[in-house]
């Protein structure tokens, strides 16, 4: 027989090993038990949610990104197993955020969370209504611009988190803030290149203020909208020929075929006259080259600064060589500006593309949405067109 001490451990050590192994059990269970949430046009971050946290993955923060980051999203008593990894934890819901984007904008107005707005880089570029008032109300802070935000009146903010965006892995002010102790989580949405691809996004600020189903809910409506106006335009019986961008110095800086904007255009039933080409960004070419090939082009939409045909002509007086222009068919959405002269389109375009493809199908074909009021584009003045 045992003597009574050797039992009394052997019991012990029982108990510790069968609890070591129901906790190591409940780890792998609470690792496994994470639902993937639905993206189905995004391709630059994923989201999976367990019971009292997130772990949301970026995918791609800028163009060719070597890494991506793993943001834990914790509520305030979650339990996180050890084995988690992440580049930096947010506790929420958030209470108090920065955000450096106007892209960010029309997200937290749709979640009904622009109040946790406290400091942007550039508050004249705002021009939401419902926003312009809070800082007119002092409540939003100025923080300089996204080259060099005024860290010190940032961090005297102490946001919950800074929702940053970056062209490449070198930005030092970023690695300031999070050295003080405030994560930087950075959002990749103006890296994608569908309409809906950017719209989807919102999903990714739902998470940070436990708003998952409603960020779901407001996608699913927009996305909704897109189709039934793309759906539209297929019904139209003509397809005219479109081409965008404008000139910069002695390049014309056109949209590729496979970016945001060409996808719009194609999406309303119309032909691009650069849809076949792919890159990043814009590619420059020659006033000459696009004159000589689409001079005839029935459209000519996101016409850059340009407000009216006399603007148009002092900047070149070639332009009335084109079609578009002798039409008076020339379309910018430099002429829809906030109280302090931002435009719109950049801020809310990227989160309602069903409003934008709504404008260019009333451009394109004005017989399927004959009493639409556009949103962002207008046909520039007349002043300055006659020969």
């Amino acid at each position: 027989m045992f003597p009574l001490k050797k039992i009394h451990f052997l019991l012990v050590l029982f108990i510790f090993a069968a609890c070591k192994n129901s906790e190591e059990q409940s780890e792998k269970r609470q690792i496994s038990e994470g639902k993937q949430v639905e993206i189905f046009h995004a391709t630059g971050f994923e989201i999976e949610r367990f019971e009292d946290y997130s772990i949301i993955e970026v995918k791609s923060p800028w163009p060719n990104a070597e890494k991506s980051f793993r943001y834990l999203l914790a509520e305030e008593d979650a339990t996180i197993p050890e084995g988690v990894e992440y580049d930096q934890k947010v506790e929420i819901p958030v209470e108090k955020v920065v955000v450096t984007s106007t892209t960010h904008i029309p997200a937290l107005e749709a979640l009904q969370e622009e109040k946790t707005l406290k400091g942007f880089p550039g508050l004249d570029f705002i021009s939401s209504v419902r926003m312009r008032e809070l800082i007119n109300e002092e409540k939003v802070k100025e923080l300089g611009n996204n080259e060099n935000i005024n860290t010190e009146i940032l961090i005297d903010l102490e946001p919950d988190v800074v929702i940053g965006f970056s062209i490449d892995a070198n930005n030092k002010t970023f690695e300031t803030i999070q050295k003080t102790g405030i994560p930087v989580v950075y959002n990749g949405d103006w890296t994608e290149e569908t309409p809906l691809g950017k719209a989807e996004w919102i999903k990714f600020f739902g998470a940070f203020y436990n708003k998952n189903e409603e960020a779901n809910i407001i996608f699913e409506q927009i996305s909704a909208a897109y189709s039934e106006a793309k759906e539209l335009a297929q019904t139209a019986k003509e397809q005219p020929k479109v081409i965008a961008g404008s000139m910069y110095k002695d390049q014309w800086y056109m949209p590729y075929g496979n970016s945001w904007q060409a996808k719009f255009i194609e999406d309303a039933n119309a032909a691009y006259a650069y849809t076949e080409t792919e890159g990043n960004g814009s590619m420059g070419l020659s006033f000459e080259s696009v004159l000589a090939k689409h001079q005839d082009a029935d459209f000519w939409v996101s016409a850059g600064q340009f407000t009216s045909y006399e603007q148009l002509f002092s900047a070149s007086e070639h332009y009335r060589q084109f079609k578009a222009v002798q039409d008076k068919n020339v379309y910018s959405v430099s002429l829809v500006k906030g109280e302090t002269g931002g435009v719109v389109y950049f801020e809310l375009g990227p989160q309602r593309p069903d409003l934008v493809l709504k404008d260019l199908i009333s451009i394109f074909h004005p017989d399927l949405l004959p009493e639409y009021e556009r949103t962002f584009y207008k046909a520039l003045a007349d002043s300055g067109l006659q020969q």
